[in-house]
């Protein structure tokens, strides 16, 4: 199977890897000093005590690898539109793009929605461009959970979690979502499939859609946030409109904000992905995280303040920056 990681960072090196061990035609669109790193070394994983490294094909322009069986996008959403430019030469009528991505996707209300079914997501895709690249019917949707990250170009280490879910847009358990699940299977991850793909990003963006922008904001890391009494019952409140926004979509949500923060507890000390950006000096991806979540609770009539001032806060912190 040829399969062309776009986004040779934490999440898609991780992806890569495991998919060349699996006997997959990998490649990787990569450029700078991550593409001459994987030009000399491979693709590289440390996991655990050990490195291996993976032969890999890698270039800065993807028309160098022709047409592909799977695109797995693993870039953030800031750079979609970067991406969207240079897509097309890696797909083909029957190319699969697995969206391996924070934050609600484009496609996000293709044929699913009820009454907003099709709707374009303005705070996504304003303009139509990221759908008319990569149209719905190649979309497989996923969900990441696993924590990973690049000691240095091309070397990415695995902390913990390997789980991929993924699943049509449509909820169809189509030969084609089935038969990645095995492949996956086989490079090691575990691949359920889900009957509302939607319902699994909703649910994980209930809770990185309120620690990601508030430590972005305060530098804290996610123990601080937890154990401030009046930021806890904040981020309650905004996780309640996007648990009601939500319910209305119908991906209800069957949890209590409280639930969610002895997950999030768990972590300890940890540093959100959103707060490396900010340090590294790199675009933040409220958008996807949080606007989106105004646009749809304007679609679907629910009231938002506490989700507009986390937005509007932290909006001006990444402008200010020079970060969104």
């Amino acid at each position: 199977m040829n399969v062309c990681i776009y986004g040779a960072g934490a999440i898609g090196g991780w992806i890569g890897n495991a998919l060349a061990r699996a006997g997959c035609r990998v490649s990787l669109v990569a450029r700078g000093a991550t593409l001459e790193a994987l030009q000399m070394h491979g693709l590289r994983l440390r996991q655990g005590g050990s490195v291996t490294s993976q032969a890999v094909a890698s270039s800065a322009a993807p028309a160098d690898f022709g047409v592909q069986d799977l695109v797995v996008l693993a870039v953030k959403a800031p750079s979609l539109p970067e991406v969207v430019r240079h897509v097309a030469p890696l797909i083909g009528p029957d190319t699969l793009v697995l969206t391996a991505m924070n934050g609600v996707p484009w496609w996000f209300l293709q044929g699913f929605g009820g009454a907003l079914a099709d709707t374009r997501l303005t705070a996504i895709d304003p303009d139509g461009a990221l759908a008319a690249a990569i149209p719905a019917r190649h979309v497989i949707g996923c969900v990441v959970h696993a924590s990973c990250s690049v000691d240095e170009p091309g070397l990415i280490r695995h902390h913990f979690g390997n789980k991929l879910i993924i699943g049509e847009p449509s909820g169809a358990p189509t030969p084609r979502v089935l038969q990645l699940a095995a492949l996956l299977e086989r490079a090691g991850f575990e691949a359920p499939v889900s009957s509302q793909i939607q319902k699994d990003i909703w649910f994980k963006l209930w809770g990185n859609m309120t620690v990601n922008p508030i430590s972005a904001l305060t530098g804290a890391t996610t123990d601080l946030i937890m154990d401030d009494d009046l930021v806890r019952g904040f981020t309650a409140r905004v996780m309640l409109e996007a648990r009601e926004i939500g319910a209305r979509l119908g991906i209800s949500i069957d949890q209590q904000p409280e639930d969610r923060h002895a997950i999030t507890r768990k972590l300890g000390a940890f540093k959100t992905s959103m707060l490396q950006d900010v340090e590294a000096g790199r675009r933040v991806e409220l958008d996807a995280l949080v606007t989106v979540v105004r646009e749809l609770g304007e679609l679907t009539r629910v009231p938002t303040p506490f989700t507009d001032a986390l937005l509007g806060l932290a909006r001006l912190q990444a402008r200010v920056k020079n970060l969104y």
